[in-house]
Parts: C-alpha cells; sequence; structure tokens
C-alpha cells in the first residue's frame, strides 16, 4: 500500500532522511518510531505532501506522489499532532466542512457524518461547538474529520500525546477497529507502550535512516527475551539474555537486588538509540 524508495530530503546541509526504503502492507497497523531529529516527521510530511523529497520516490497504492497527488490525497487521512479543528464550527459542521473540501454530494455527506459520528462514539455531541469538547473527544473528532472521504491510507502523528491512560486506551480501541475494516494505519508515537500494543510491525529511525524494522514481539527477541535489570553506580542497568535460567544465573553473581524480567520495545530502543526517552 505504502512503499518508499531511497527517500532523501535535505535541508540546506542537514539531511533529515537519509535513503530510507520501506514497504508498508495493506490493512497493516504500521508503527514508525525515533528519537528527535531521527526524520520520522519527515517523513510523515512527505507522505501527506506538505513537503518535497530532494530524491526518492514514494508510491501510494501503485501511484507516485509529486505526479499523481490528486488522486493520492483521496486516497489518505491524516490525524495531524496539533488539533487543528475550527474551534467555532459544531462537531458535526465540522465533518461537513470536510466533506465538501472532498466534493462529497449533500446525501453523502449527511450518511458519512452520522456513520462517523456513532463510530467515534460522539452523536450527543453533533451540535455541540467545537471549543467545549475535552482533549479526548476532540482527538476522536479528528480521527472521524480524516475519515470521512473513506480513504485506504490513515497517517496518525502521535494520535494521543497529552492525553491521560484511559483516553488512550480508549482511542486504541478505535484505531484497532479501523484495523478490522481493512484501514492501513501508519502512526507514529512518543509511547513506545502504544506502538507495542497497537502495531503488527514497527520501525526505528535514527538519524535519517532506518535501523530496525520487524514485529515487537521479533525486536524484543532480537535483543534478548530476558532482561535482568539492577540499579548501578550511575543509574539502572541491564543485561539481556535469551533463556530465563541464563538471567537467572547472571543474576545470582551480582551482589545487590535485581529484577528479571520479559523484555520490551522501549528495551529495543533503549538498546538500539541509546536514549531512553522519545522526545
Amino acid at each position: 500500500m505504502i512503499k518508499i524508495q531511497t527517500l532523501v530530503k535535505k535541508f540546506d546541509k542537514r539531511t533529515a532522511v537519509n535513503g530510507l526504503n520501506l514497504e508498508i502492507e495493506q490493512g497493516e497497523i504500521f508503527g514508525l518510531l525515533g528519537p528527535n531529529g531521527a526524520g520520522k516527521t519527515t517523513t510523515i510530511r512527505m507522505l501527506t505532501m506538505l513537503t518535497k523529497p530532494t530524491s526518492g520516490d514514494i508510491l501510494i497504492n501503485g501511484l507516485h506522489i509529486g505526479r499523481d497527488d490528486e488522486k493520492i490525497k483521496a486516497l489518505i487521512g491524516v490525524v495531524p499532532q496539533h488539533i487543528n479543528l475550527d474551534q467555532d464550527l459544531t462537531v458535526g459542521e465540522n465533518l461537513e466542512l470536510h466533506g465538501r473540501l472532498h466534493h462529497m454530494s449533500e446525501s453523502q455527506r449527511k450518511t458519512r457524518t452520522m456513520e462517523l459520528l456513532e463510530y467515534v462514539e460522539l452523536t450527543e455531541r453533533a451540535y455541540d461547538r467545537v471549543q467545549s469538547l475535552s482533549g479526548g473527544m476532540k482527538r476522536r473528532l479528528l480521527i472521524a474529520r480524516a475519515l470521512m472521504h473513506q480513504p485506504k491510507i490513515l497517517l496518525l502523528d502521535e494520535p494521543t500525546v497529552a492525553l491521560d491512560p484511559q483516553v488512550r486506551r480508549r482511542l486504541w480501541d478505535l484505531i484497532r477497529r479501523m484495523h478490522n475494516d481493512h484501514i492501513t494505519v501508519l502512526l507514529t508515537t512518543h509511547y513506545i507502550e502504544e506502538a507495542e500494543n497497537l502495531c503488527n510491525r514497527v520501525a526505528i529511525m535514527e538519524k535519517g535512516k532506518l535501523i530496525a524494522l520487524d514485529t515487537p514481539v521479533s525486536l524484543c527477541q532480537h535483543v534478548g527475551a530476558y532482561v535482568v535489570e539492577w540499579e548501578g553506580d550511575i543509574g539502572r542497568k541491564y543485561n539481556f539474555f535469551t533463556a530465563r535460567e541464563q538471567a537467572a544465573d547472571f543474576a545470582g553473581t551480582l551482589d545487590t537486588t535485581t529484577m528479571i524480567r520479559h523484555s520490551n520495545l522501549e528495551d529495543v530502543f533503549v538498546e538500539l538509540t541509546g536514549r531512553k526517552v522519545i522526545g
């Protein structure tokens, strides 16, 4: 569904994306992770045609960005990191406006608006102004707006940023529903747990390059299925092992309190990038 070939984006002397190759399958939930400056936001901007590549190709459902842009825009829906809804319009009017921009007929707009408000559980707020909604409701409305014209691909840039855990998990359920509806989802996120719970596959970028690509489970197994964690002289320390018995043997050699646990995607991220937090 999405094919990126030798993609490069340069800003003066800085290379933000450096020879990226990536393929995302139809109906997949795909996570793009990386620390600040890794190139993931620039990649999303090129996919949404907000930034032109320096070189390389992007194909969306066989169509070329830069040559078939109008057709591609009908295939993709975008949920930006920052809330850009029209605050003075009602919930329903925001969807109506988006439908008009995509040249949907009046009957299509009305039917689709009712479907989507039910889909994101905002039917009772249809006539309320956006400014009266909570942060979580606004995020759900952003997703509904992106789905208004029935795209095949949804691009989510930090969809749950600044939301509390309960609201975040409700949005996870919504994203899973889109997966069940065979919509291809590409998301960037600050929350490693989010990618681990939602994504079929995850790509990790560093300094504009792809440094890892696999399922969350396989990535964890690559660094080691088990982790011994303990408090060192200058912070927490971690050692990885393929088997629990190996981890237990190593923990027995340490003269301190240790914890043995399964590895997770955050461990992989730290091992590959050297950074604890994606910021």
